[in-house]
This record gives C-alpha cells, structure tokens and sequence, in this order.
C-alpha cells in the first residue's frame, strides 16, 4: 500500500516534470572540455540540453549514493561483527552440556 502510495504521489508527478523539461529544452547546446579554445570540434559536445541536465542528474545521484554507502561503513561492519558474535554464541550454546533433569532444588521456606 506503501509502495503504490510513493509511486503515485512522487514517482508519477516527478516523471511529468521531467518530460516537460525534456521537451522544454530539446534545442542543441555546445558543451566544450577546453575552456581556453571553446571552438575546439574535437572537445566539444553538441547535444540537447535536456542530455545534460539529466545527466547532472544521474551523476549527482551516483556520488550522492557512493557518499551514503562511504558514511555508512562503519554500521555495516558493527552489523557484521555483532552477526559474527550472535553465530559464535548460537553455536557455543548448542555444544554446550544439556542440563541433568534430576529432581528441581528444594524450595525456600519462610
């Protein structure tokens, strides 16, 4: 229900902002690599503009992604270790002696 909900409150509104851009912006631009020559062919792009905000986009997204994974590191390796010391003790539990079931130890009196 969740999933439905965020498709169709953000995925759905997000998809129609970025057609109406990408077909906003369908004129040719020149992207050049060479700052002190810009009328270089051989540096420079011409594409839509619409190529390149989406891909600003996409490699906004990555190193947004690898950032979040890189600052996260540290809890994946505590999860590690603690699943390591969870499988430690399963373990040590399940070698251990199963107590006598002799009689139970008298009870106290008051």
């Amino acid at each position: 229900m969740l999933n439905r909900f965020v498709l169709v409150v953000v995925f759905v509104p997000l998809a129609v902002i970025l057609i109406a851009l990408a077909v906003a912006n369908r004129g040719p631009v020149a992207f050049t690599l060479d700052p002190f020559h810009p009328g270089n062919p051989a540096l420079t792009l011409n594409l839509p503009l619409f190529f390149f905000l989406f891909l600003a986009l996409a490699i906004g997204m990555i190193v947004g992604s690898m950032a979040t994974w890189v600052k996260q590191g540290r809890y994946r390796k505590l999860a590690r270790q603690r699943g390591l010391e969870a499988e430690n003790l399963r373990q040590a539990v399940s070698r251990a002696p199963a107590a006598p079931k002799g009689p139970a130890l008298p009870k106290p009196t008051n």
